[in-house]
C-alpha cells in the first residue's frame, strides 16, 4: 500500500465518524465505535468467500450430533475462527428496520468462534448495538464500513483478471492506521492517554533487528521464542518474528518461532489479537504448559497480573508506558501505596549484595522500570541466552538515589554485566510524544569484547525528516538510519557517536557528611560516649565515582577536609548506586566567536546609533 492509497483508507475511515455520528454519538465515543467495526469489518471480509461451504458443514454436524465445530469450521475458512450465523456484514446492508437490524446483529455476532467473541466483548460491541439503534445510525455504520472504495481485508481486492483493484490492509499497516485514529481522535478532544506511546512501525524495525542482527550467526535448526510484556497492537512481535525468519531463510536454517505477549488495554487487546489471527502469526491462541491452558496473548497488567509466570523466552522486544503510575497494581493486589514494599514478587525483589530484600520497585509515578525487570527474569540460560530490546525515556538512566529501586536495577544489570548498550535515538520520533528516547540492550551472553563494557550511541541525529507530520512524529528511522545505527553498535568502536566504558563508570558511593552541633559558646555538643552529636541542618549528602581516586577517603581527605575540618562521614550509611548521562560524554559546547568578529559587530551598531542621534538632533 503506497502513501497515496494509505491516506485515501484513512480519510475515509475517518470521515465515517463525521458523516454518520455527529449530533448522535458523544464526540469522545467516536473512537468506541469506529476502530472496533474496523476491527469486525476486517475479519468478517475474510469469512465472505467461505460462507456457504461454513453454513453447509453446520448442518452436518448438527446432523451428526456433533458439538465441537473449531477443527471442521477452521477448516473450511482457512483461519483459526470462523462464523455459523447465516449473515454477513454485507448481507446485514439491506435490513431497513433498526429493532430487527439489531436482533440480526447480535445473532452475527453470537455466530461467531470463541476468540472473536473476546474481541466483542472487549470492544463492548453489544452494548454499541443498542445504543446506535437508539439513536437510529447503526445502519449507516454497518453501511460505510461495508463500502466497495475500501479494503480492510489482509488480502487485495482484483478483478476477473487478476489485476488489484484495491490493495491488502497488512498487520503492519494496519496498526498504523488504529494508532493515527486513536492519536487523532484523543487530539480531537484534547484527550492524552498518559505513557501510551505508540511505536512506529521504522523504529519497531530498528528493535527488531538489534534483536537479531547481532546473534544470526548463532541461530540453529529449532524453536525460538518472542515476548513483549506491553505488545499494543502486536507489530513489535511479528516484525521480529518475521526478521528472525528472514535471517535464518538466508543462512539455510529451518527455525520456527512463537510470539508470546501482554496487554492491559481492552481495544489495543482485542486489535493485536483480531490481527495476528487474520495474519496467521498465531494459529491457536492456547498452548498447554504444566497441564493449564494459557494464551499466547494474555490480557491484563503484566505487573500485577503476569499472564506468562515463570516463563523465559529467547529474545524480550518492548515498549513500555512511560510515566504512568502504577499504584491500580498494587490496589488490585490489596496493598497500600505507601507500603509498596509489601509487593514482594520475585520479579521485583530478589536477595542481592547481601541484603535478602534487595528490589527493584521505583517510584510509584513512574512504571516502565518494572517492565524491564520482568524481562530480567525471563532470560533462558542457553547457549543463545536471551536478548532484551526496551525502549525507556531518559529518566530511566538516572532517576532514583542510591539504595532506590530504580538505581538497584541498574546496579544489578552493570554489576551482572548484562548491559551492551544505550542508544539516544532522536526526539519527535513518536506520535503522540516529543520526548527523546533510549534503547537498552540486555544479553545474558555477551561477546568476548563486551565483557565488563557498556557502550553509549549517540544517534540523535541519525533521522529522516517526514514531509508531513503525524502528531508529534517529525522524523522516522529510515532504512539507511538502521543501517548506520546498526553498524554503530555491531562495530563496537570509539568514535564521535560511540563511546565505550567500562562497567564501573557508572557506579557511585552515596555518603552522608555530618557536621557538628555546637552550643551558644561554639563548642561541640557531644553525647554522653564523647562523641560529637551530628546538626541534622548541616548534613550534606556526597556521591563518591567509584574511580574517584583513593575512594571514599581520598575524596573525604581532597574535597570536604580542606574546607570544612569539623565534617566527617558516616561509614555505616554509604549506599551503591548506579546512573548513566548521555549529556556528559556526548555535549557539545557552543562554539564562541572569534573575538575580531565581535568587534566588528559592535562597530556596526556604533555606526547605526550614531545614525539615528544625529537625526533625533536634526
Amino acid at each position: 500500500m503506497n502513501t497515496q492509497q494509505y491516506n485515501q483508507l484513512f480519510s475515509f475511515i475517518w470521515n465515517i465518524a463525521n458523516d454518520v455520528l455527529v449530533n448522535k454519538v458523544n464526540k469522545g465515543d467516536y473512537r468506541k465505535v469506529i476502530l472496533p467495526f474496523m476491527v469486525l469489518r476486517r475479519i468478517d471480509v475474510l469469512l465472505e468467500p467461505t460462507k456457504k461451504k461454513v453454513l453447509e458443514q453446520k448442518e452436518t454436524c448438527e446432523r451428526l450430533g456433533l458439538t465441537n465445530l473449531d477443527i471442521f469450521m477452521t477448516k473450511e475458512t482457512g483461519y483459526p475462527f470462523y462464523n455459523t450465523s447465516r449473515f454477513t456484514l454485507r448481507s446485514l446492508c439491506g435490513e431497513t428496520d433498526p429493532n430487527r437490524l439489531k436482533m440480526n446483529m447480535i445473532d452475527y455476532f453470537n455466530g461467531y468462534s470463541q476468540d472473536v467473541q473476546d474481541i466483542i466483548e472487549k470492544f463492548h460491541l453489544r452494548q454499541w448495538v443498542d445504543n446506535l439503534t437508539e439513536v437510529n445510525c447503526l445502519g449507516a455504520i454497518v453501511d460505510k464500513f461495508t463500502d466497495d472504495h475500501i479494503n480492510l481485508s489482509s488480502k487485495p481486492v482484483t478483478d476477473k483478471d487478476g489485476n488489484e483493484l484495491l490493495p491488502a490492509l497488512d498487520n503492519h499497516t494496519m496498526g498504523t492506521v488504529f494508532e493515527e485514529l486513536l492519536r487523532k481522535f484523543n487530539e480531537e478532544n484534547n484527550v492524552t492517554d498518559a505513557g501510551e506511546h505508540f511505536t512506529p512501525r521504522d523504529y519497531v524495525h530498528l528493535l527488531a533487528q538489534l534483536a537479531v542482527m547481532p546473534i544470526a550467526d548463532k541461530l540453529r535448526n529449532g524453536r525460538y521464542t518472542i515476548y513483549d510484556a506491553a505488545c499494543g497492537t502486536g507489530g513489535m512481535l511479528t516484525i521480529a518474528q518475521e526478521e528472525i525468519q528472514k535471517i535464518a531463510s538466508e543462512s539455510g536454517k529451518r527455525i520456527s518461532t512463537f510470539i508470546f505477549g501482554q496487554e492491559s488495554s481492552a481495544e489495543t487487546y482485542a486489535t493485536c489479537k483480531a490481527d495476528l489471527m487474520i495474519s496467521g502469526n498465531i494459529k491457536s491462541f492456547r498452548y498447554q504448559l504444566d497441564g493449564q491452558e494459557h494464551e499466547y496473548i494474555a490480557f491484563g497488567s503484566t505487573i500485577s497480573a503476569d499472564g506468562h509466570a515463570n516463563e523465559t523466552y529467547d529474545f524480550c522486544i518492548s515498549n513500555p508506558p512511560f510515566g504512568t503510575p502504577w499504584k491500580t497494581d498494587l490496589q488490585a493486589l490489596g496493598i497500600d501505596e505507601k507500603k509498596k514494599k509489601e509487593f514482594v514478587d520475585s520479579r521485583f525483589c530478589r536477595p542481592y549484595a547481601d541484603d535478602p530484600n534487595f528490589n527493584f520497585l521505583p517510584d510509584i509515578g513512574d512504571c516502565q522500570m518494572l517492565f524491564l525487570a520482568n524481562n530480567l527474569s525471563r532470560m533462558k540460560d542457553t547457549e543463545l541466552g536471551t536478548r532484551i530490546v526496551e525502549v525507556h525515556n531518559g529518566s530511566s538512566l538516572f532517576t532514583g538515589d542510591a539504595g532506590s529501586g530504580a538505581s538497584n536495577l541498574r546496579r544489578y544489570i552493570i554489576e551482572n554485566d548484562l548491559l551492551e548498550a544505550i542508544i539516544a535515538m532522536p526526539e519527535n520520533d513518536f506520535y503522540n510524544t516529543g520526548i527523546g528516547t533510549f534503547v537498552w540492550i540486555v544479553s545474558n551472553r555477551k561477546e568476548k569484547r563486551r565483557k565488563g563494557k557498556v557502550q553509549l550511541i549517540d544517534a540523535t541525529a541519525i533521522k529522516t525528516p517526514l514531509r508531513k507530520n503525524l502528531g508529534h512524529k517529525n522524523c522516522e528511522t529510515a532504512e539507511d538510519d538502521r543501517k548506520q545505527i546498526l553498524k554503530l553498535y555491531m562495530d563496537f568502536e570509539e568514535n564521535a557517536q560511540s563511546k565505550i566504558f567500562d562497567n564501573d563508570e557508572f557506579g557511585y558511593w552515596s555518603v552522608k557528611v555530618f557536621r557538628p552541633q555546637r552550643d551558644e559558646n561554639g563548642e561541640v555538643v557531644k553525647d554522653k560516649k564523647g562523641n560529637p552529636l551530628p546538626d541534622k541542618k548541616l548534613t550534606d549528602t556526597e556521591q563518591i565515582p567509584f574511580h574517584y581516586p583513593g575512594g571514599i577517603k581520598g575524596f573525604y581527605e581532597k574535597e570536604i577536609l580542606p574546607y570544612t575540618p569539623d565534617a566527617w562521614i558516616d561509614e555505616k550509611s554509604t549506599l551503591i548506586g548506579y546512573e548513566l548521562s548521555f549529556t556528559k560524554y556526548f555535549y557539545k559546547p557552543a562554539q564562541l566567536r572569534e573575538v575580531s568578529a565581535i568587534r566588528e559587530d559592535l562597530r556596526n551598531i556604533e555606526k547605526d546609533l550614531k545614525g539615528k542621534l544625529d537625526e533625533i538632533l536634526s
